[in-house]
């Protein structure tokens, strides 16, 4: 249950709108540290794949993670002999820095990454970034432990693969398969808003943005790919692992506190269905019943602990009083965070007020309840007043579960956001060719385009460094062109 009033910042999920620019749909990152040997053969394969397989407008982006070698230089002949390389350089180690400062920095509408390694067979990049494009997806990953996968890797590697993503699904409640497979795509509206809350700069990057991506009810589609392990792999397994824990702790952390801002990257009402007004469909009825039974049984057990506690000390009167007034603090707080899922401190005060009147009239029930037995025998047994409070606790469960859902904590209503399209400026012809252009409004629907019929479009390739330094972000959409001739073509390379 979302606990603000305004829509979230993220637009609903829409296939890509589309206009004739420069502008690449896909922009592939490929982080490298000390990779001089197979940087040259991994980018001209995945530019050939890429160039032969993808329909539409390409980038591929080396991000150089201060190199000590001749990466560097690997690097620049490669963007001079081919138009769709660029390169960026970081002077900081961190494959996550390197991600994070070049997707903040690119204008693509879809960003991806993989290994140098190329270890992921390649004929699965186009359906990672398809549901992206189509829009069905937000984020979209590569998993090696999907039933469909096929891979090949010693069985230490497989070990340590398995038994992190099970310390995920244990510890985080995560549900996608494969944190770690170099293998990912992402929305640049959604990278926009979610990468400034991803703190790791190293290999935990991706499970940290993959975890509050899910947490926060992104859309994250998984792709089966087949893999093969490469031996000569520079990873730190020992010291990566420890980093990776230390993560899971500080995100695990984080959640358990609230003090991460889901809700920034909530989306709209219309997008998900779950956030639609069905009549006579309660929303989130199964989940809040559930929630309620466990938290209430807990709390039963709670105040009859309490009860036989302050029994020993006085009265039955004052006992249940006392037990049932700590319990239902207790138990409004519980509700409050895992019930109805209520993040943060705002009106916290508030509903435990109301949860106090609702405790009064329980109070009222069980006192009630008490007071018609002492009534019926002078000197009930404790176990005969144990039976009669829990019968009591049982109808005022019922009754505190209808006052919580329509009073204390009452489904908010959500306006309907309607995203309104204007068509952007054509670029003037005095404008410079290099500088590409950025569109700062919403564009009309349009399908994809095609080929077209002779190679006429050109796009500079430069990452602009100062936007990513200072992190200032540019309008998410943003205008596509496909830049390759027709099959069709007489004498068109490929």
């Amino acid at each position: 249950m979302r606990t603000d009033s305004s829509p979230g910042t993220l637009p609903a999920r829409e296939h890509l709108p589309a206009t004739d620019a420069g502008t690449p749909v896909l922009d592939v990152v490929i982080p490298v540290y000390n990779e001089e040997k197979d940087l040259q053969p991994c980018v001209r394969r995945l530019h050939e794949h890429l160039e032969r397989t993808f329909p539409y407008a390409f980038r591929i982006t080396i991000a150089d993670n201060a190199s000590t070698d001749t990466t560097p230089q690997v690097a620049a002949r490669l963007e001079a002999e081919i138009a769709e390389v660029s390169t960026f350089r970081l002077e900081q180690k961190g494959r996550g820095r390197a991600l994070r400062t070049v997707w903040s920095a690119s204008d693509a509408p879809i960003l991806a990454y993989m290994d140098v390694d190329l270890s992921t067979d390649l004929n699965a990049l186009l359906p990672l970034v398809a549901p992206l494009i189509s829009g069905h997806s937000d984020l979209a990953i590569g998993s090696r432990l999907a039933r469909s996968s096929r891979v090949v890797r010693g069985p230490k590697r497989e070990f340590i693969s398995r038994s992190y993503n099970l310390i995920l699904r244990g510890s985080l409640q995560a549900r996608f398969s494969d944190a770690q497979c170099g293998f990912k795509a992402i929305r640049r509206d959604v990278a926009q808003a979610l990468l400034p809350m991803v703190e790791d700069t190293g290999w935990f990057f991706d499970t940290e943005m993959l975890v509050i991506a899910e947490r926060a009810g992104l859309r994250i589609h998984e792709v089966p790919v087949d893999w093969v392990d490469d031996p000569d792999s520079t990873v730190h397994i020992v010291r990566t692992a420890t980093e990776d824990l230390k993560g899971v702790w500080r995100v695990g952390r984080a959640l358990a506190t609230g003090s991460l801002p889901l809700d920034r990257i909530a989306r709209p009402f219309g997008d998900d269905p779950r956030d639609r007004e069905i009549q006579d469909v309660p929303k989130g009825l199964t989940r809040q019943l559930v929630g309620f039974c466990v938290v209430g049984g807990l709390s039963t057990l709670f105040y009859l602990l309490l009860y036989s506690v302050f029994r020993q000390f006085g009265g039955s009167q004052v006992a249940n009083a006392l037990a049932l007034l700590v319990s239902a603090v207790a138990n409004t707080a519980a509700n409050r965070r895992l019930t109805f899922g209520v993040r943060g401190t705002g009106g916290a005060v508030r509903h435990q007020a109301q949860g106090l009147v609702v405790f009064g009239i329980g109070l009222a029930l069980t006192s009630g309840s008490l007071a018609a037995l002492d009534t019926a025998s002078s000197d009930p047994a404790h176990s005969t007043e144990l039976a009669v409070l829990i019968a009591a606790n049982l109808a005022a469960t019922v009754l505190r579960f209808l006052l919580f859902r329509a009073w204390v904590f009452p489904e908010r209503r959500e306006s309907t956001v309607v995203a309104s399209h204007q068509p952007t400026p054509t670029p003037t012809p005095s404008s410079p060719s290099h500088a590409p252009q950025y569109p700062t409004r919403p564009l009309p629907h349009a399908p994809l385009p095609q080929r077209p019929t002779a190679p006429q479009y050109a796009y500079d390739t430069q990452i602009r460094a100062g936007e990513a330094a200072d992190q200032t972000w540019r309008d998410a959409t943003v205008q596509l062109q496909p830049v390759r001739p027709s099959d069709n073509t007489p004498g068109a390379s490929r």
